[in-house]
């Protein structure tokens, strides 16, 4: 695959074939990385208009959250569901701590998804496919022939639950800690939903009752290290399609949030977990949540994989419909939204692809 210039990358040239050519290998950036490039190629090349602006390194608050203790003291808890409320409203985004998964499982969910990505290339192309009716979804780029450019990112997607996979539906490298790490975070997204809904006012169990914690996603991505880190994105601009996002991180800096309109790297917390309000809780909480646009920014030194732990539905499966609470409607504050299913609310997101426009607008009355 051909490299050129930021100039030249402007001229014409035919994209589709490229875009096929690098798909075609079924090896992902992984594969170019390990073919010992050192030009990004073009396909990579964000266009003028999405051009990589430094983030704001100022001291920022981003928002840490303690969770310890929370369920045998009232005062702690309430207090949590202030801090919650406060950062889902603004930041849309907090990092929490305590939050009962042990060292061990995080540290070996991050292994095995090196683990996957290390292995033979010739192993990992089995599980390279395009066909969204697989249980495990390996490729690069979900949204690679409509995206403006391809982001410099592979990932294998597998959802599960509410129904678990079978053993050997998962790749033998990281079967067993998927299993584990499902479940742990399963727990951990019970609790944090019941803080949530407190925090908008609600019942303890109403967005549980909503469903909106039974379902689980796992996105397992992998940034190789980048030749030309200025000229791409790990992950283009966008926010998440779901009701809620918790994101395992390795100790390498790379995502950022846009806060107040500018760049906000997401400071390392060993043994934090990322939280993200989703699109879909934006919408049920008719804009009180707040779904913020975050991206992922390329090095060329490291490598680094995460874990986004996607909360919503079977997109098979589910046939409920969400729109706004109606706990909070008035005349004063009427429904920002339609109703949608989780299916098509994802399906449209995927459709859009990455493009720097929020997929509710969509859905906007």
């Amino acid at each position: 695959m051909s490299s050129v210039s930021p100039i030249e990358s402007a001229q014409n040239y035919d994209k589709e074939t490229e875009l096929k050519a690098f798909d075609d290998t079924k090896s992902g950036v992984k594969g170019l990385v390990d073919s010992g490039i050192t030009k990004v190629p073009r396909i990579f090349i964000q266009p003028p208009n999405y051009s990589i602006k430094e983030s704001n390194h100022t001291q920022l608050n981003f928002p840490l959250i303690d969770l310890e203790n929370i369920q045998e003291n009232p005062n702690k808890l309430n207090d949590v569901i202030n801090k919650v409320r406060v950062a889902s409203e603004t930041w849309g985004f907090f990092q929490v701590i305590n939050h009962g998964i042990p060292h061990r499982v995080l540290q070996e969910m991050l292994d095995g998804v090196h683990k996957f990505y290390e292995q033979d290339a010739e192993e990992r192309k089995k599980w390279y496919t395009r066909d969204n009716k697989r249980r495990v979804i390996y490729n690069s780029n979900f949204d690679l022939f409509t995206a403006p450019a391809a982001n410099w990112r592979d990932t294998f997607y597998c959802q599960m639950a509410p129904d678990f996979p079978e053993p050997e539906e998962l790749p033998p490298v990281c079967r067993d800690i998927m299993l584990e790490f499902t479940k742990q975070v399963l727990r951990l997204g019970s609790t944090l939903f019941r803080i949530l809904s407190e925090a908008l006012g609600l019942e303890a169990n109403r967005l549980g009752e909503m469903k909106c914690a039974e379902g689980l996603a796992l996105l397992c991505h992998y940034y190789p290290l980048c030749p030309q880190p200025e000229l791409t994105l790990g992950t283009s601009q966008h926010a998440d399609s779901a009701f809620l996002t918790v994101l395992l991180n390795d100790q390498i800096n790379g995502l950022q949030v846009l806060y107040e309109n500018q760049w906000v790297d997401v400071p390392h917390v060993p043994g934090a977990l990322v939280v993200n309000i989703g699109d879909l809780l934006q919408l049920v909480s008719n804009d009180r949540f707040f779904s913020a646009e975050h991206r992922v920014v390329t090095n060329s030194v490291n490598s680094r994989v995460s874990v986004a732990c996607f909360f919503r539905s079977d997109l098979m499966k589910s046939t409920e419909l969400y729109g706004p609470i109606e706990e909070h409607l008035s005349n004063d504050n009427p429904p920002k939204y339609r109703a949608t299913t989780v299916k098509e609310y994802v399906t449209y997101f995927n459709t859009k692809g990455l493009d720097g426009n929020s997929a509710l607008l969509h859905f906007r009355i």
